[in-house]
C-alpha cells in the first residue's frame, strides 16, 4: 500500500457526510469532501506518514502532484502540509514552480493562506536573492491568489520584514476591489503592527487604503 492508497483507506474508513456536506457549503460549494475534522485527519495523514517514510522522504514533490490533482479538498490539505513538513530548510531553487502550481490549482484561501506562509515565505527565507523576482512575477500577475501570496508571505517574519516591500505590495494593490486583497493587506499590516506598530501607524495614515484594509490594519493598534 503507498502513502496515498493509505491515506484514502483511512479517509474512506471515516466519511461523514453531514460533515462533508456543511464543508462543501461553507467553501461555497467549491471542493468536496469526506467530512474529517482536521485533528481526525491529521491522526490518519500523520500516521500514513509514519508508515510510508522513505516513500517521503524521497517522492514528496510527486506525492504532492498526485494529492493536488484528486477531487477531495483533505487530499489538498495533506498536499500542503506534508510540503510544509518535508521541505522546511530544505526548498531546492525550481521549488518555486511546485509552489506557484499550488497557489493557482484549487485556489481559496483555506490553503493559499498556508502556502503563502509556509511555503512562499519559507522558500524566500531559504533563498532571498530570488524574492525580487519573484514577487515582481507573482504580483504583476492577473492570478488574484499570486497577488495575495505577495502580501501574505512575510506573516511568519516579524522583526525580519522587508518593510519596503510589505508597504510596496500593499499600495500596489490597495485600489483592488477583491475581498480577499484588501483583507491580505489588513492581516499583514496588522501582523506587522506587532512588530512594528508606529511604522503601521504612519503608513496607514498616508495610504489612502481601502476601509476594510485599513480597519483590519488597525484593529488591535
Amino acid at each position: 500500500m503507498t502513502f496515498i492508497q493509505e491515506l484514502t483507506a483511512g479517509f474512506e474508513a471515516n466519511t461523514n457526510v453531514e460533515n462533508a456536506l456543511y464543508m462543501h457549503n461553507y467553501l461555497r460549494g467549491l471542493f468536496s469532501f469526506y467530512g474529517l475534522k482536521t485533528n481526525d485527519r491529521r491522526v490518519i495523514f500523520k500516521e500514513a506518514c509514519v508508515n510510508h517514510k522513505n516513500e517521503i522522504k524521497t517522492d514528496c514533490r510527486d506525492i504532492a502532484r498526485a494529492l493536488y490533482a484528486k477531487e477531495k479538498r483533505d487530499y489538498h490539505y495533506c498536499a500542503v502540509e506534508l510540503l510544509t513538513k518535508e521541505l522546511k530548510k530544505k526548498f531546492v531553487k525550481d521549488d518555486i514552480h511546485l509552489i506557484e502550481f499550488l497557489i493557482i490549482n484549487h485556489s481559496w484561501w483555506d490553503t493559499v493562506d498556508t502556502i503563502a506562509k509556509y511555503l512562499a515565505g519559507g522558500y524566500l527565507q531559504q533563498f532571498p536573492e530570488e524574492t525580487t523576482v519573484v514577487i515582481d512575477r507573482f504580483s504583476n500577475s492577473d492570478n488574484m491568489w499570486l497577488n495575495r501570496t505577495t502580501i501574505l508571505f512575510q506573516l511568519g517574519y516579524k522583526k525580519d520584514t522587508n518593510q519596503t516591500i510589505l508597504f510596496e505590495q500593499c499600495l500596489k494593490h490597495k485600489d483592488s476591489k477583491e475581498f480577499f486583497i484588501q483583507k491580505a493587506i489588513g492581516w499583514a499590516l496588522r501582523e506587522y503592527g506587532k512588530t512594528n506598530p508606529d511604522a503601521v501607524r504612519e503608513f496607514v495614515t498616508t495610504a489612502a487604503l481601502k476601509p476594510l484594509s485599513t480597519r483590519e490594519a488597525l484593529k488591535n493598534l
